[in-house]
């Protein structure tokens, strides 16, 4: 790779770091205004506060957000790493190791326990699973990605040994 490429390189990973600070930024903001800053203001002005069933509901659909921008947030975070030297087999172990972990979680709560949760708080009926195609890709796609991490990880590892060896 050669210098040019590389400041190209890492020019494209400080971008992509600020669009994904942008992303968490944004999104969270609406998130905290239709989950926190309405429902306060609402409170406020007309004085009706929600009650517990509907804080519940509101917390139970902002979980997989959650879990999704942390996702981003830790791909932005190393976008970083990488724009400012840092080694790539090390960034990229613990990236995909967090970013599959935290996506698989966001998938496997939207699939197994937000229909059952939801049901629980009186705001749904029906089945016991939510077969939402794209959160199962996602939750495939996120364990396949803490695996990779894993496997990362292993062949720094056993590179280190031979480098020891030669």
């Amino acid at each position: 790779m050669t210098a040019l490429d590389l400041d190209r390189f890492r020019r494209m990973c400080r971008q992509f770091r600020w669009l994904s600070i942008f992303m968490v930024i944004s999104v969270g903001a609406m998130l905290l205004l239709a989950h926190l800053v309405f429902p306060v203001l609402n409170w406020l002005i007309n004085g009706r506060a929600m009650d517990a069933q509907h804080t519940a509901i509101s917390l139970i659909w902002l979980t997989p957000a959650v879990f999704y921008l942390f996702a981003v947030w830790s791909i932005g975070r190393a976008m970083g790493q990488l724009a400012n030297g840092r080694l790539i087999q090390p960034t990229l172990a613990s990236a995909l190791r967090r970013v599959g972990l935290s996506v698989g979680l966001g998938a496997v709560f939207t699939v197994f326990l937000m229909t059952n949760l939801l049901r629980a708080a009186g705001a749904a009926k029906g089945g016991y699973l939510n077969f939402d195609v794209g959160a199962m890709t996602l939750g495939m796609i996120g364990g396949a990605l803490f695996l990779l991490g894993r496997v990362v990880d292993q062949a720094d590892r056993v590179q280190a040994e031979m480098d020891e060896m030669i």
